[in-house]
């Protein structure tokens, strides 16, 4: 589809430093570009590094770097040139032409690993979905050959139709894969329904890529999801019914991890993935304690919860891998109100995991509203929001006009209500 150099498995990585002043959100961990390149099996052949106060508008890098970068392009016989950062079409384009090898930058980088990762019809969708609209905003750079000019009568040149057809077909193709993830959204939706009318609580594992969600997991639940290394090896969601303390039955979830700078492309992508976490009654935020760098990636976490619309959702902070600093012991950690303030485990050894099913049965007793309300006849909008969430077990008319309805929910939900009608549903409740 596009007239541009092969990519390939060799690579060139490209690491900016940005100083701590800098402005823009352009700063990125080295380590972290590492281990994503490494990831996707790309093998590196060597390493350009400099520090900037912000990028070249033309080329990202100096022209001093950008000669270094084709040197090293030239000498090692580079595939591919990697960024650790987020690049412009015209900055790729203008960087493949001097380098003569193909540009990747980190958004397309991790659209690749999500590709490799996808397996299930709704995996390989929702990736697919992501690199067609990262694609659609480079797809002019893919007709160089053609002649380009303006449209008008007799002014039709054949790059320009060439250039609409392919955004056309682009575009439909688009529309075809959000069709069919839309009914996909909905079938989660009933499945979400079942669980709610079954009064099974869901509790779904949310963290940093590789923090230990899957090897948690299959601790848990006696699975076998796949656990490796690697970033990104979970993609798509798995459930299991396991049961905690006391014989309370749970849907626990495990969902794909998150990173810093999740490109939005791949948050829309995944929205029927994402609703299972902004869904769920509980949510364990899984967190590599061992990481030096753990509150940074808590926070890029936070912020993806609050993209996806799960800010509000409860949370247990879950540390992992305490076995690995011998100062921490595993357990439960209250707070000075005596309310538990995290769990820390080791899911490799187990050690802390009946614990951790101990605290999450603690915070899920008082997690559903199960009572009964009295509403007056103008609430119709409320017994509307209530019976499209399946939560009216039983409903009674009264002589005055108003409704008595016997209701169970989650205590998610209920919050949710209060915040779409904005008003105190608590009045409601029979004394």
């Amino acid at each position: 589809m596009f007239d541009r150099h092969e990519g390939g498995e060799n690579a060139v990585l490209v690491h900016v430093d940005y100083s701590a002043k800098a402005k823009g959100d352009n700063r990125e961990e080295l380590e972290e570009f590492i281990e994503l390149v490494t990831s996707a099996g790309i093998t590196i052949l060597d390493m350009v590094t400099t520090k900037r106060q912000a990028p070249h508008a033309k080329f990202y890098l100096g022209k001093g770097k950008i000669n270094d970068l084709c040197d090293a392009v030239k000498v090692h016989q580079a595939d591919v040139v990697l960024f650790n950062h987020t690049l412009t079409p015209a900055q790729e384009r203008n960087i493949e032409e001097v380098c003569q090898c193909r540009v990747v930058d980190r958004i397309g980088l991790i659209l690749d690993i999500f590709a490799q990762r996808a397996f299930t019809y709704e995996g390989k969708l929702q990736v697919e979905l992501a690199q067609l609209k990262h694609m659609s905003t480079r797809l002019i750079r893919g007709w160089t050959h053609l002649e380009r000019q303006k449209g008008g009568i007799g002014l039709r040149g054949p790059g320009e139709t060439q250039l609409e057809t392919d955004r056309r077909l682009l575009r439909g193709r688009i529309d075809n894969i959000e069709k069919r993830l839309e009914k996909v959204s909905q079938t989660r939706s009933q499945g979400r329904r079942s669980r709610s009318r079954a009064e099974v609580p869901t509790v779904s594992l949310v963290g940093y890529t590789n923090a230990g969600k899957s090897t948690l997991f299959n601790q848990i639940t006696g699975a076998e999801v796949l656990a490796e290394d690697k970033l990104f090896a979970t993609l798509d969601p798995t459930f299991r019914r396991v049961d905690v303390d006391q014989g309370q039955p749970i849907i626990l979830a495990d969902t794909v991890g998150f990173i810093r700078h999740l490109p939005h492309d791949l948050v829309a992508a995944f929205r029927a993935t994402l609703e299972e976490t902004r869904e769920a009654d509980l949510l364990l935020h899984i967190i590599d304690a061992a990481d030096p760098t753990w509150q940074e990636k808590e926070k890029a976490v936070d912020k993806v919860l609050n993209e996806i619309g799960a800010e509000k959702v409860p949370l247990l902070k879950v540390m992992n891998k305490v076995d690995l600093l011998p100062d921490l012991d595993t357990g439960i950690v209250h707070n000075e109100h005596n309310k538990i303030q995290e769990v820390r485990v080791s899911a490799k050894s187990e050690k802390g995991v009946e614990e951790l099913l101990t605290a999450i049965s603690q915070l899920l007793a008082g997690d559903r509203v199960n009572c009964n309300i009295t509403i007056p006849p103008e609430q119709g909008k409320l017994r509307g929001l209530l019976f499209h969430l399946e939560a009216i077990r039983e409903e009674k008319y009264l002589d005055d006009g108003s409704l008595q309805l016997s209701i169970n929910l989650s205590q998610a939900d209920w919050q949710r209500l209060k915040q779409q009608l904005h008003m105190d549903l608590d009045q409601f409740f029979d004394s």
